[in-house]
């Protein structure tokens, strides 16, 4: 009688671990590239112009994908047949998808104003607890600021360039100080200037453009004389 009784209570914990494992099973794990892609777009729906994305879509999307599907979507961002619904895709996470949204501005895998087009969905999304889409109007809030940060950084920079690249026309002009710029440094006061005069290298070029660009690129790059003739 011993026997049967821990026969069967051996049984009964296998039974458990089993159910318990099931029940932890799918819903948790991330899905492959592909059957997210599949996922994406089977929830489009037409529009007024044609098959679209909708709040349609980002219920069926909340239904189909789990927050474990996150970092999946997060890599799917540059994809451009998938752009829109990807930003619907991880509004439908609500909470989840938040901060991941965030990490992947900062490290420039997403633009700012698609982040910020996730967080205007998710504050529009019902299905989002209140607390969720007031955090995501936070957080929209917070990465335009980012956004801007970024943008007079990038000005800053554009400006500082083209200052240092003025800075080495002006030596240019002076053979003693010529010989102290590196061959990029020639070379983006060469490039800088042929944009200045409206030519391009690969340009449609009439044969005396095309000799001035050459006579250009061997004295301002290569540092010849200009009366050299070429090879």
């Amino acid at each position: 009688m011993a026997l049967v009784n821990s026969q069967s209570v051996v049984i009964l914990v296998l039974a458990s671990l089993c159910l318990a494992a099931n029940a932890q099973s799918p819903a948790g794990d991330s899905k492959s590239v592909e059957q997210v892609r599949r996922i994406i777009l089977r929830s489009q729906h037409p529009g007024a112009h044609g098959m679209g994305y909708n709040r349609q879509s980002q219920n069926v999307l909340s239904q189909k994908l789990t927050p474990a599907d996150v970092p999946t979507l997060i890599s799917l961002v540059t994809d451009e047949h998938l752009h829109v619904g990807v930003q619907f895709a991880l509004a439908s996470q609500c909470e989840a998808a938040i901060i991941p949204v965030r990490e992947a501005v900062v490290d420039h895998k997403m633009l700012f104003l698609d982040a910020e087009d996730v967080m205007r969905l998710i504050e529009e999304f019902p299905v989002c607890t209140p607390e969720t889409r007031q955090r995501a109007s936070a957080m929209r809030s917070e990465i335009h600021s980012l956004g801007e940060a970024e943008q007079t950084r990038l000005e800053q920079e554009a400006k500082e360039k083209a200052a240092e690249i003025q800075r080495n026309a002006l030596k240019m002009t002076d053979p003693t100080q010529a010989k102290e710029l590196t061959r990029q440094e020639r070379e983006e006061v060469y490039r800088r200037s042929l944009k200045a005069m409206g030519l391009k290298e690969d340009g449609p070029l009439t044969p005396a453009q095309k000799d001035l660009i050459e006579r250009m690129y061997r004295t301002m790059v290569l540092g010849e004389s200009g009366n050299r003739p070429p090879n």
